[in-house]
């Protein structure tokens, strides 16, 4: 897949296109909840085909204003500093050490808006901070614990790009996940680009919508699917009309600039927490939803414990681990998305060289229906969304037999173009 640079956009690392993230929620992932803890899980994942870690904010946590008895991830107090929760530097220095030599990229969670009321700036540098008219720190919006800076003052924009240069030099970082990215003026990301890809390449994810801040996308990889992630959301739970669906599916294909992708998840760290699991908000559809964010045209996620599947609510800002059974019972379905995401070509997200339809299911209003496609390299998707079983007949002009990736079964869309599907069911064919 081409990592060429396209007109007016930054240069894409080739690792990106066919990857897939794991997010990891570390306070909650084992009883530790230490860097050095989490080491172990590494062969699991690599096992079943986890290639890219984002790893949430490990920065220490200001105590001032804290909420919760351990705190926000995202209430930074020293941008240099490691959480003394989840152990040393040394400690996470080693764990990318680790993490890349079992074939891993690791991209570190970057909360660049605002900090918590104890940084370290607001004593040394409280000019880098936005003011309220009585010249007190401005909380951010909605949120008690964190104040926002000011990105109008050149000295904050050299003093973060400088922060940000600290984990790539020194823990070999491959890229960042940017928190509330749209909340930081463009102008920021713009200069801290290209300044810190005079270091290594990185891969660029950001926390905004492209339907909402198209702009964003000059200087980021790939951004959120926020809008589809609501509208299955409301799909599932009041209006069921797939033609909704559809449309946004094609305005993101039409937003997103050649190069670049959006994030698909059926889960996540705020919205397990805050809106329910993916069961408790997609139920029955859940299962489908996951084919989807592997098979559309862009990059998968997987927020920790889906694999299991975690069916709990963990708390944000206390101690909540994760109920492990030692079962992983999703293993095998994610395993088979991953494998067919990373080696199939024309499932390369954002790739120009590829080509994505949705299907015409005139016959069929349940059912979505697309193809990707990489020269003679096809992968065709049909998901019913609906608690009914459902056929379809779709108009598929590819003449070799294709094999269905979760049984295995082979058909000729030439000789029977009719395919059958369970309630909330899925099918995907490749050649």
């Amino acid at each position: 897949m081409s990592g060429d640079s396209i007109p007016g956009s930054f240069k894409r690392v080739e690792w990106s296109y066919n990857t897939n993230i794991y997010e990891i929620n570390l306070r909650q992932y084992t009883r530790e909840g230490t860097f050095n803890a989490f080491l172990k899980e590494l062969p699991r994942l690599k096992a079943m085909g986890v290639q890219t870690l984002w790893i949430m904010p490990i920065n220490p946590i200001a105590k001032e204003k804290m909420k919760g008895t351990m705190g926000s991830y995202y209430a930074c107090s020293d941008y240099t500093a490691v959480n003394p929760e989840f152990g040393t530097l040394d400690d996470f220095k080693n764990f990318v050490k680790e993490a890349h030599k079992s074939g891993f990229k690791v991209i570190l969670d970057w909360v660049a808006n605002h900090t918590g009321w104890g940084h370290i700036w607001t004593k040394t540098n409280p000019g880098f901070y936005k003011k309220n008219a009585d010249g007190s720190f401005m909380a951010a919006s909605g949120m008690d614990d964190i104040i926002e800076l000011d990105y109008d003052n050149p000295a904050l924009v050299q003093a973060m790009i400088e922060a940000m240069k600290f984990w790539i030099t020194t823990c070999d970082i491959d890229g960042f996940r940017c928190d509330l990215a749209s909340w930081v003026e463009l102008h920021f990301w713009q200069k801290a680009r290209p300044e810190l890809e005079k270091i290594k390449p990185l891969f660029w994810l950001g926390e905004f919508d492209a339907i909402e801040n198209p702009d964003y996308m000059e200087v980021f990889d790939a951004a959120y699917a926020w809008k589809w992630m609501h509208a299955t959301e409301d799909f599932y739970k009041h209006n069921r009309n797939v033609q909704v669906l559809r449309d946004l599916l094609l305005q993101y294909e039409h937003t997103n600039p050649p190069g670049t992708t959006g994030l698909y998840f059926t889960s996540n760290h705020d919205e397990n927490s805050w809106n329910g699991t993916e069961f408790e908000k997609y139920g029955d559809m859940a299962l489908a939803l996951s084919v989807l964010s592997f098979t559309w045209n862009g990059i998968p996620l997987i927020y920790s414990g889906q694999e299991m599947p975690n069916h709990k609510r963990l708390m944000f800002f206390d101690k909540d681990v994760i109920e492990w059974n030692g079962k992983y019972e999703l293993a095998d379905f994610f395993t088979t998305l991953l494998k067919l995401h990373s080696e199939h070509p024309a499932l390369a997200a954002g790739s120009p060289m590829v080509q994505t339809n949705i299907l015409s299911v005139s016959t069929n209003a349940d059912i979505l229906a697309y193809q990707r496609t990489y020269g003679k390299n096809n992968v065709l998707v049909f998901l019913n969304l609906s608690p009914y079983p459902s056929t379809v007949q779709p108009e598929i002009n590819i003449a070799t037999p294709m094999k269905e990736l979760f049984t295995g079964e082979l058909k000729s869309f030439i000789k029977d173009k009719t395919i059958s599907l369970s309630q909330w069911g899925y099918k995907v064919y490749v050649n």
